[in-house]
């Protein structure tokens, strides 16, 4: 593994914005694309468990709804690629059995190995659901997931738009989310700002770094 250069990552994360207006002439190369794609697929998560779907709505049609139910936002129609990012609702001891299955398959050994990670795993999910919090915990391992993605793409110098601003019941209708037991989180838009997007001339405003980060 070659380190980038930390002037390399700070230079991107600076470079990039939530961009408004893409130019829908620029596509993401098949490359840049499937390596965006991986970094959904390689995104941490709580114990592993992934509690997610990720949905790339290419379709110009399915778009047209998409933006509609996205308060009439152009990104999802300008965009090269835009990415839901769907929770899986309720997790259960189903879904952690799908998690153990995928441990002996890529690591090897039996399902009989685990039954102790596996009852450690569905308690927790158990106790966070009678506290009434196990989807908001899980909602938690989205979020990081659209944070990797967003990182990794400025890192290729593409540009994205993260979306909150959509009528979730609509997204889960117009993609059928609701009947696989997931719903619509948020949503990213990705490609190439328009030449024209005002908003990629105006400075970053954070903070300062000491107001910010504390040592102890």
């Amino acid at each position: 593994m070659i380190p980038i250069l930390p002037n390399t990552l700070i230079d991107s994360l600076r470079w990039r914005y939530a961009t408004q207006k893409f130019d829908p002439d620029k596509k993401i190369s098949d490359e840049n694309w499937a390596a965006l794609e991986e970094s959904l697929v390689l995104a941490p998560s709580s114990f592993g468990l992934q509690p997610w779907k990720f949905v790339i709505v290419q379709d110009p049609a399915v778009r047209e709804l998409i933006s509609a139910a996205s308060f009439g936002q152009l990104q999802p129609v300008q965009c090269s690629h835009f990415v839901v990012f769907a929770l899986r609702q309720n997790l259960d001891a189903s879904h952690v059995d799908r998690h153990i299955a995928r441990i002996v398959e890529v690591r090897g050994g039996s399902a009989d190995a685990h039954a102790r990670l596996r009852a450690s795993l569905v308690r927790s999910a158990d106790k966070a659901r009678q506290a009434g919090n196990l989807d908001d915990w899980m909602a938690r391992q989205v979020y990081i997931a659209l944070g990797q993605f967003m990182t990794a793409a400025a890192l290729l110098a593409i540009d994205t738009c993260p979306m909150e601003g959509f009528e979730p019941a609509r997204y889960d209708d117009i993609l059928g989310l609701a009947t696989q037991g997931y719903t619509a989180l948020c949503a990213c838009a990705a490609g190439y700002r328009a030449a024209d997007d005002k908003d990629a001339a105006t400075r970053k405003v954070r903070f300062k770094t000491e107001e910010v980060v504390h040592y102890r």
